[in-house]
């Protein structure tokens, strides 16, 4: 059982009757649905949520455009779920504050994996720090804080998503080793990257736009072409 709190956003009453009883069946019990824009913000207000499911195409707004209002309110992993699938789509879904991109049609099962996958991820390191003792991550121009959540560049606090800090701090902890897409999409979205290259593709701009004094010229977040991505670091910082 699962005491994380779901809210799915669809016009589509059926989409969400599928989506609610697959996620029940998993042990997912906290479960609130809307079908409009207004619905989701009051509920979002009242309730609270820790996974926000969201379809782009709703009646009184679009997706694109509740997802910075549900961001003001909120820190929840945001996933959207839509038949919209061109690349400019896909891009303006993480561009607005969206974690993930699932199109549709979908399967509700890899939904459920990867609401799990997010919450094993964004639970399970927490605890293990407790007992530790604060880890800082040094590359000289920035600096990464795993105990505090914190990224400062220049020693100036940047703010950094959710999601764009998983995958920074995964390549703080294995710095100057190419990770593929897949590779990185599994290790941190938590399952099977297959097919998922844009998502890695938005979050490593987003990291760039932080931490590099030149993002269309990277020095630390670096491209190795037919590889993937490496974050450099020099021996003595």
């Amino acid at each position: 059982m699962y005491n994380a709190k779901i809210l799915l956003i669809d016009d589509e009453k059926s989409i969400l009757q599928m989506l609610e009883m697959v996620l029940r069946k998993e042990g997912f019990n906290h479960i609130y649905t809307a079908g409009t824009a207004q619905e989701a913000l009051r509920l979002l207000n009242k309730y609270g949520a820790d996974i926000v499911l969201l379809d782009v195409m709703l009646p009184d707004q679009t997706g694109f455009e509740l997802c910075p209002k549900i961001r003001e309110l909120s820190d929840a992993h945001l996933i959207y779920i839509t038949a919209r699938t061109s690349d400019l789509d896909v891009l303006t879904g993480f561009a607005t504050g969206g974690d993930d991109y699932v199109t549709k049609p979908f399967n509700p099962l890899e939904v459920a994996a990867r609401i799990k996958a997010r919450l094993r991820r964004g639970i399970v390191p927490t605890i293990a720090r407790r007992v530790e003792t604060p880890i800082l991550y040094d590359f000289g121009h920035f600096t990464v804080n795993e105990e505090a959540g914190e990224v400062l560049v220049e020693d100036e606090p940047v703010s950094c998503p959710a999601q764009v800090y998983q995958l920074l701090l995964y390549l703080c902890k294995h710095p100057n080793i190419v990770f593929s897409k897949s590779q990185l999409y599994e290790a941190v979205w938590g399952i099977d990257g297959v097919g998922d290259d844009s998502t890695v593709m938005v979050h490593v701009r987003k990291i760039r736009e932080r931490i590099e004094t030149d993002p269309s010229e990277p020095k630390y977040l670096v491209t190795v072409r037919g590889l993937g991505y490496k974050l450099m670091k020099e021996k003595n910082t």
